[in-house]
């Protein structure tokens, strides 16, 4: 079975490049990739040009295993990014996003499901129900996953959260706006802003409240924030937005943040925090909230494409008119 892969070969241009299915070894899966989300962190590949198939939220099916796997071959899952080790400290407390002997990132370093087909570590692969469609699959990850552990970071610190900013509308921050409204409720208030008016007319869309990024400084102060933009005056307003014992919880990687350790962390009991994509094990509890809230989640998702035009989806999704952006895989001929 002779398919093709849509590599990025820089300069924001794709080439299809016929791949024959590699062989999986001990412990190994083969996927036939089925869909794959667009993420903010694709730019750089994008534009300087990758050596390895990229996408790193894939939702497949198993067509062939290796020895010592007891996945069954037709199993439908996603692909967890971080190849953890498994056995060091980290993992053993069950924080494989920061494991300390990492293997990999799927779909950065090793080949991803921008492809027809992925290879993967079975212990990275998360098994879903047959009733979840591939394309809202990928939510798992990114759009759920790394949204809804932000929240769990914010919690930790402060457990009596009644509001909430966003700073960043793209993606995960309207995956921090989906996670907010299933676990707390309609109800609770979440202002967003972002320098796309699309973008913020598409978080009102999803129950956001909207806010340009000249009425941020206005904005109540509020019990938590998340940094979902990785811009350093994104960050820097939202630290001026925390109320007391409040916390900021950045998530984009990217720019920096200057802290007035006294006014801004100390007087008020503040924090600022990270928060790195999130534990494999959290895949359970978001795939129980996802079946139950399967159309909600959909909505984050605005545009799906083909894999035959996969520069258009990361042009649209560039565009800064866009939510979540799938890259879909046909049956194969």
């Amino acid at each position: 079975m002779v398919l093709s892969a849509a590599m990025l070969v820089g300069d924001g241009q794709v080439a299809h490049r016929e791949v024959e299915p590699p062989e999986p070894g001990p412990g190994q899966l083969l996927l036939r990739a089925r869909a794959n989300a667009i993420c903010g962190s694709d730019r750089g590949a994008f534009l300087a040009g990758a050596s390895v198939v990229q996408g790193h939220e894939t939702a497949g099916e198993v067509i062939a295993v290796g020895s010592g796997t007891t996945t069954a071959v037709g199993t439908r899952g996603v692909v967890y990014l971080m190849v953890y080790c498994g056995e060091c400290r980290s993992c053993q407390l069950g924080a494989t996003n920061v494991c300390l002997d990492k293997r990999g990132d799927m779909g950065f370093n090793q080949a991803g499901g921008l492809g027809p087909f992925e290879l993967v570590e079975e212990r990275v692969f998360f098994p879903i129900d047959e009733s979840i469609p591939f394309v809202e699959a990928t939510a798992l990850l990114d759009v759920m996953g790394t949204s809804s552990h932000a929240l769990d970071r914010a919690l930790r610190l402060r457990p009596d959260i009644e509001d909430l900013y966003v700073a960043g509308a793209g993606p995960v921050g309207l995956g921090v706006l989906l996670m907010a409204r299933l676990r707390f409720g309609d109800d609770f208030p979440v202002y967003i802003s972002d320098l796309s008016e699309w973008r913020l007319a598409y978080a009102a869309s999803l129950g956001g409240l909207p806010v340009t990024v000249d009425e941020v400084p206005k904005l109540p102060l509020v019990d938590a924030a998340v940094d979902a933009s990785g811009r350093a005056d994104a960050r820097q307003g939202a630290v001026r937005r925390l109320g007391r014992r409040g916390v900021l919880v950045c998530v984009g990687h990217g720019q920096g943040l200057e802290l007035d350790v006294s006014r801004d962390l100390v007087s008020n009991e503040a924090a600022v925090i990270g928060s790195e994509y999130f534990p494999f094990d959290d895949l359970a509890a978001n795939h129980l909230l996802l079946k139950e809230n399967l159309g909600l989640v959909s909505q984050v998702i605005s545009h799906r494409f083909d894999l035959a035009d996969t520069e258009e989806a990361f042009r649209t999704f560039f565009s800064g008119e866009s939510g979540k952006v799938l890259i879909t895989q046909a049956d194969d001929e």
